[in-house]
């Protein structure tokens, strides 16, 4: 058997596609790493990048209510973050919770991934900087905005 690429099991190729979206499914931040990234490292520049939410009444919001996660994103420095940010994690925990009870909120998200996927520049990454595969990805994600806007 012959590998290629890198050597070893732990080194990926290819890229994420990392989204913070509102409850409705449209993108609030969105972000790329590579493959071998974990998730919970992702979650910190994804929160910081939010911009400023207009709001009916006072002040424009610069942070979410709550946060929805799945088990990867359960680490003690994100639960801390999100704690002196006064975000309220819902975040399943490893070995205690099953993820099965955030189905009714994660699917939003993955709809949401499965819009962007519908753009063939984002279905497969053709572009060999990563700076032109984030454009790519923030016009698709502005295109989604404007869609669901537009209705």
């Amino acid at each position: 058997m012959r590998q290629t690429g890198r050597s070893g099991t732990r080194g990926k190729f290819g890229s994420k596609i990392h989204l913070l979206t509102e409850r409705t499914g449209l993108p609030l931040s969105l972000a790329i790493s590579g493959a071998n990234l974990h998730d919970s490292q992702a979650l910190i520049p994804l929160v910081e990048a939010i911009p400023p939410i207009r709001s009916r009444r006072g002040p424009r919001r610069r942070r979410p209510g709550k946060l929805h996660g799945d088990k990867a994103y359960d680490h003690r420095f994100i639960r801390s973050y999100l704690r002196r940010r006064q975000i309220t994690a819902r975040i399943a925990r490893r070995g205690i919770e099953s993820s099965t009870r955030l189905g009714r909120h994660r699917w939003v998200i993955e709809r949401t991934v499965a819009w962007l996927g519908g753009f063939r520049r984002l279905h497969r990454r053709y572009e060999r900087k990563a700076d032109h595969f984030a454009a790519f990805a923030s016009i698709a994600a502005a295109l989604i905005c404007h869609r669901r806007l537009a209705k």
